[in-house]
């Protein structure tokens, strides 16, 4: 059976490039009349970097500061990812529709991706990979490298060019 795509997830770490592997997405939903999810998660702060701020600022301050500001911030991405696809819609206005849902996670990027795949049972994953230094055509972005290694559903890693 040739596999069709009704539901694409669209992970993006919201570089200036990744439009790139936006419009992979776009054509393949646009091909198979599918619907696509966008997705943008928020990397864990280091450790090291997070006991500094807990204490300069004190526990109970950067506690009070991490509720205050993470609905906000997870909606300021939000907007940012609905303003992204329509610029780069903006030919196309009809795909924006394509767009089922934005979602904004917290958490490691690679178990978040799999995670919301999974719940949202989709047939395919794009995103985008940097190449790193030198060596760009011998490895993934670890993002991709890991997605690739750890998912039981097909992914689509589009180069982007740095």
């Amino acid at each position: 059976m040739i596999p069709q795509y009704k539901k694409i997830l669209y992970a993006t770490d919201l570089s200036p490039n990744s439009a790139h592997a936006l419009r992979h997405a776009i054509g393949l939903a646009r091909a198979y009349r599918s619907e696509i999810t966008l997705l943008h998660v928020l990397p864990e702060v280091e450790p090291a970097m997070l006991n500094y701020i807990s204490t300069v600022m004190g526990e109970d301050r950067l506690a009070d500061f991490e509720l205050e500001h993470k609905s906000e911030v997870k909606d300021k991405i939000r907007q940012r990812l609905h303003q992204f696809a329509k610029e780069e819609l903006v030919d196309h206005p009809e795909d924006v529709d394509r767009i089922a849902d934005i979602e904004i996670h917290h958490g490691n990027p690679v178990a978040c991706i799999l995670e919301v795949a999974d719940r949202l049972e989709v047939d395919l994953i794009v995103l985008g990979s940097h190449g790193k230094g030198k060596l760009k055509y011998a490895f993934l972005g670890s993002v991709a490298e890991k997605l690739l290694r750890k998912s039981h559903r097909p992914a689509m890693v589009v180069p982007i060019n740095d």
